[in-house]
């Protein structure tokens, strides 16, 4: 099936997408429904937080891959949706749930893991702090979701997410870059560093990257919602 859903990506980023668009078109030919597939997700990315409790380095690993199995399925969830014309808000808010969950299970499941290999509590915290980031960024997006939902000619959600918004000026490619490469490729700086067994190299960087990036996400949702 050729669909423009399934068809290779014209750009670089974001990098999983070069992996969901070989996977979508084989779930295309499934039973499978999208929220089934956000299933599928947040269980591979809560599977990968289990991993990384352990601090192993093999089982790290493992955890990287299953991280970036999920980002991949996380990708598939909206294009099988779209093409199937199945679409939900339920299935939108049960995808934002998802992501955050993932993320807050990941960055929390390290600091732990990280802490007792380490022998050294405040690797914990460091998780922690990015977890609560992660559910800062979540909130950030109820918020604003539910702000749209009371402007008449306001898209919908899935509208939003398939239409995307191009970078116009320095500071929107600036935000861009950042969150392309902390969110939707985070899974791949994660598989990188698993390799190397450094992967707690992330949680200093992250107890204050997730408060950068939900701050960047409220300033560029602002922006947007008043213009």
């Amino acid at each position: 099936m050729t669909t423009e859903s399934s068809a290779a990506p014209t750009q670089l980023f974001p990098l999983v997408r070069h992996l969901s668009y070989r996977l979508t078109p084989l779930l295309l030919k499934t039973a499978i429904t999208p929220n089934q597939i956000t299933a599928i997700s947040l269980s591979l990315g809560l599977l990968c937080a289990v991993c990384f409790i352990t601090g192993l380095h093999i089982v790290g690993i493992i955890g990287a891959l299953l991280m970036t199995a999920s980002y991949t399925f996380d990708n598939c969830d909206g294009e099988v949706a779209r093409v199937k014309n199945m679409s939900s808000e339920f299935g939108a808010k049960f995808d934002d749930m998802s992501d955050w969950m993932v993320d807050a299970s990941f960055f929390a499941a390290l600091g732990y893991g990280t802490s007792q290999v380490m022998e050294q509590p405040f690797w914990f915290w460091f998780g922690c702090a990015a977890a609560a980031g992660a559910f800062i960024d979540y909130v950030v997006d109820l918020f604003y979701h539910a702000k749209n939902e009371e402007k008449e000619d306001s898209m919908s959600r899935e509208e939003v997410a398939a239409e995307g918004k191009k970078p116009e000026d320095t500071l929107d490619w600036i935000i861009y870059v950042f969150h392309k490469l902390s969110r939707a490729d985070f899974c791949i700086i994660v598989l990188v560093l698993a390799v190397f067994n450094v992967t707690w190299i992330l949680l200093p960087f992250a107890a204050i990257g997730a408060q950068v990036y939900w701050i960047t996400d409220l300033f560029d949702r602002a922006r947007g919602y008043h213009t």
